[in-house]
């Protein structure tokens, strides 16, 4: 399979896509789903722009996607083949903010439950709201930033800075203090998970207008669409990604991918040292 081709075209695509759609976006309706996330004519534009891709390119294909769901529900077998995930638009509160640009679109394949090839297309991250096109291959063992070679956080000094979101009403969680005084600056707002991992896998200082790198991502409850594309980029960056009780959180296991709502109960991706030390203080 030809991934630099299909991500390519598809990146080029999902980039005109997105930036139509924000160059309306007072005009879009937009509606609060059950989980109180938000849903937009531009979700189901862009998911349904990349579902036909992918089954152009692979006929077969089991999809896994925010909006449309688990194409294969209750499947056993689902995890023993190639599904690909797919998350429109990660971060939809801020897409629909004229002021924001943390959002990107997520497309992941994942053979026998290892997310093995990622394209994140982000629109407007980068320095002078330009776009930033990221992929991963593990197959490559190398992840891509507008078609060079990105540079890895595993490769520079920690920066003490982590990704810990949770909901604006949560109470701050016991490990927060304790992160706090051991020199760790938290970021608590949610914004895209895609990106907050791709910036704990990556160094993308210098590219990006805003935002740190970080040691340590952690999540409780993730969605699969929202967590497997940033895994691939962590894998191929050579961090750890295991659950809160210290288990490997891949391959992912069919009970999960089978799941007509497929969620991770925990995600903690990160250099190992700071990954085990944030298990012990749980």
């Amino acid at each position: 399979m030809d991934f630099g081709e299909l991500w390519a075209e598809l990146g080029a695509e999902v980039l005109v896509t997105l930036r139509e759609f924000r160059g309306r976006i007072a005009e879009l309706a937009v509606v609060e789903k059950d989980d109180h996330t938000l849903l937009t004519q531009a979700d189901l534009f862009v998911e349904a722009l990349i579902s036909e891709k992918i089954r152009l390119f692979d006929p077969e294909a089991r999809i896994i996607a925010e909006e449309s769901g688990n194409s294969a529900p209750l499947d056993p077998d689902i995890g023993r083949g190639r599904v690909w995930i797919i998350d429109p638009i990660d971060g939809t509160a801020e897409f629909v903010r004229s002021d924001r640009v943390e959002f990107c679109s997520v497309t992941c394949m994942v053979d026998r439950g290892e997310p093995m090839e990622a394209l994140v297309v982000a629109p407007e991250l980068g320095v002078g709201r330009a776009p930033l096109v990221m992929t991963a291959s593990r197959t490559g063992g190398a992840a891509f930033v507008n078609g060079r070679r990105a540079s890895l956080n595993a490769d520079g000094p920690p920066t003490f800075f982590a990704s810990v979101t949770r909901s604006s009403s949560e109470s701050p969680r016991p490990f927060e203090p304790a992160m706090t005084e051991a020199g760790y600056t938290l970021k608590t707002r949610t914004t895209s998970q895609t990106l907050d991992m791709v910036r704990t896998a990556l160094d993308l200082q210098g590219l990006a207008s805003a935002g740190n790198r970080f040691d340590l991502f952690f999540r409780r409850d993730q969605k699969v669409w929202d967590g497997v594309a940033g895994l691939c980029f962590g894998q191929v960056a050579g961090l750890v990604s295991v659950d809160l009780a210290g288990a490997r959180r891949l391959p992912i296991e069919n009970r999960i991918l089978a799941a007509a709502q497929p969620v991770f109960d925990s995600t903690v991706m990160g250099r190992s040292e700071t990954v085990e030390w944030f298990t012990r203080i749980q």
